[in-house]
């Protein structure tokens, strides 16, 4: 793949000046502050942003918004409001010994689960009743939990999914979305001490469906989580992925594959709160796009804080560019508060495909459209390799052969591929 490479230093923080036009008054103590030329601007610190159980916390988004501004909310209007009367069936495998319990918002939260970040979250996380997985203490799953949730028709739906491993168990979670909805999804993962725990979103909607998603996640002391989001389907799809520490020696991997078609919206944000010392973590995500109005957006938050000594975290966003109508947004962000970490970095790149591999592998027989997909199976291979289940891997595979084989792979026009730096949402 030909690209262009941002990679930032050990100890630089990476930020943006945006004006927030929600908010118009700093709070004591904040880095927020009102310019001269730029009126209030809103703090950048990840450590500042609002995260409550309160709905009224989070007012309806303009599109103007930090938080918001790449997403098309206008079109998200319904699925924002607090009421919902839609359905998704759910079907589910469970090995021996994981439960399932339906539980009050109330006794979720007493579970020590972190709070919701938007308003898509925070209204999920505010329906009745949440369903309660939970993996007991040493347990070793041999096979993994699978849940199936198939969207049913165009009301919107909240749902709320709480996943709760015991010390020292190692399981792997499977979730699969299918059908057509409008689902706005909390997911709170908690884990136990020393655990080892992979979570797997697959996102397969129909062609209108929006799926707004906050998947959090409190990893205890001594535990390993593993995120995977895989989002080919789906009119407008947006996943953030959370991290919090709960002690030392926790270690996350956030990591994603995504498709987007003509017309799909494929967002995907990450957010790391290094809280804790003497953790790991690191983040991957890779995208390709193909067809006209094409969009995808990665938003990578890492915030090293200053008790979190001995810190080791890389963040990593690639994105191959099919056609030429196509669009992708990379924000990497580095917020650093010590200078005592093993260390810490990201890059981001965006481009087409790279003519030197396309002439090696034609070079041998192999004719050029046959070339491109080879390219772009390797450019995912690397991830998809950690899908935990050989059929789930082939599924996936199967998918983005069906999405390579709808290219008509024509000739770009001349463009110098670059990483996209924030800007004003124009979209909303």
């Amino acid at each position: 793949m030909a690209d262009t490479t941002t990679d930032t230093p050990d100890t630089q923080q990476s930020e943006t000046t945006v004006h927030d036009a929600a908010t118009t008054t700093a709070v004591p103590g904040s880095t927020a502050h009102t310019d001269s030329a730029a009126a209030f601007v809103p703090s950048q610190s990840r450590a500042e942003r609002t995260a409550s159980f309160d709905v009224a916390a989070f007012p309806l988004p303009s599109g103007r918004e930090e938080d918001w501004r790449f997403t098309p909310v206008k079109k998200l209007a319904r699925l924002l409001a607090e009421g919902a009367t839609g359905r998704l069936d759910v079907r589910s495998l469970l090995p021996e010994g994981v439960t399932t319990s339906t539980i009050t918002a109330e006794q979720a939260q007493g579970l020590g689960i972190l709070p919701p970040q938007d308003r898509a979250a925070v209204v999920a996380g505010a329906a009745d009743g949440a369903l309660l997985l939970d993996i007991p203490a040493e347990a070793e799953l041999d096979a993994p939990v699978r849940l199936s949730l198939v969207g049913t028709g165009g009301e919107p739906v909240h749902g709320h999914l709480v996943v709760r491993t015991g010390r020292f168990s190692k399981a792997t979670v499977v979730v699969e979305h299918t059908g057509s909805a409008r689902y706005s999804q909390l997911v709170s993962v908690v884990t136990g001490d020393g655990s080892d725990l992979t979570l797997v979103s697959v996102q397969r909607w129909d062609d209108d469906a929006q799926h707004l998603a906050q998947h959090d996640a409190l990893v205890g002391r001594d535990a390993r989580y593993k995120h995977l989001a895989v989002s080919l389907g789906g009119q407008v799809v947006r996943v953030n992925a959370n991290v919090r520490y709960a002690g030392p020696g926790g270690d996350a991997t956030l990591l994603g594959v995504y498709f987007a078609d003509a017309g799909q919206h494929l967002e995907h944000r990450s957010y790391i709160d290094h809280n804790t010392a003497h953790c790991k973590s690191r983040a991957t995500y890779k995208g390709a796009l193909q067809g006209e109005t094409a969009r995808t957006v990665w938003v990578g938050d890492v915030l090293i804080r200053a008790a979190a000594e001995g810190t080791d975290t890389y963040e990593l966003n690639r994105n191959l560019v099919l056609t030429d109508g196509a669009r992708a947004d990379s924000v990497p962000n580095l917020e650093i508060e010590t200078g005592e970490i093993e260390g810490a970095g990201h890059a981001s790149a965006t481009g087409r495909f790279d003519d030197l591999q396309l002439f090696y592998l034609q070079s041998r027989g192999i004719n050029e459209d046959e070339a491109k997909r080879l390219v772009v199976r390797g450019f995912f291979a690397d991830i998809i390799r950690e899908i935990p289940l050989g059929d789930l891997r082939d599924e996936i595979t199967a998918a983005i052969e069906e999405e390579l084989a709808s290219t008509a792979y024509a000739a770009p026009t001349q463009q110098t591929p670059s990483t996209v730096t924030p800007s004003t949402n124009k979209e909303n």
